[in-house]
């Protein structure tokens, strides 16, 4: 069975941090591409950050020096930190899983998704 689930969310001001966890079963976190995704209200869904097989990370320009995603292979895990946090960061954040080869921003190819949390700049 195959699942995503997101965790850590929350409020905070502008210029604070967050971290959000996805906690992946039916996986191989290290063979899977691992991606963080967020929609805004009245946005499509955009990719922030993934991880390849290779282990390389990417990051889309909005978030880019300031989002850090890890990955905990043992744990199962891939976190996001968010540092100064500004209010256009505002979103649900998901956590998605992609099997394949291609390069970890190829944001079309994900197809197994968390539920969801949502965080709140102010």
């Amino acid at each position: 069975h195959v699942q995503l689930v997101e965790s850590g969310g929350g409020s905070v001001q502008a210029g604070g941090s967050l971290r959000l966890s996805c906690a992946a079963s039916g996986y191989t976190v290290s063979s899977t591409r691992m991606g963080w995704f967020r929609q805004a209200p009245g946005k499509e869904r955009e990719g922030v950050a993934c991880i390849g097989r290779d282990g390389i990370t990417m990051y889309s320009d909005s978030v880019k020096g300031r989002f850090t995603l890890s990955q905990d292979n043992n744990k199962k895990t891939v976190s996001l930190q968010m540092n100064s946090l500004k209010p256009e960061d505002t979103a649900v954040y998901y956590c998605a899983a992609a099997p394949g080869i291609d390069q970890c921003n190829s944001w079309y190819t994900y197809s197994d998704w968390g539920q969801g949390t949502q965080v709140t700049v102010s």
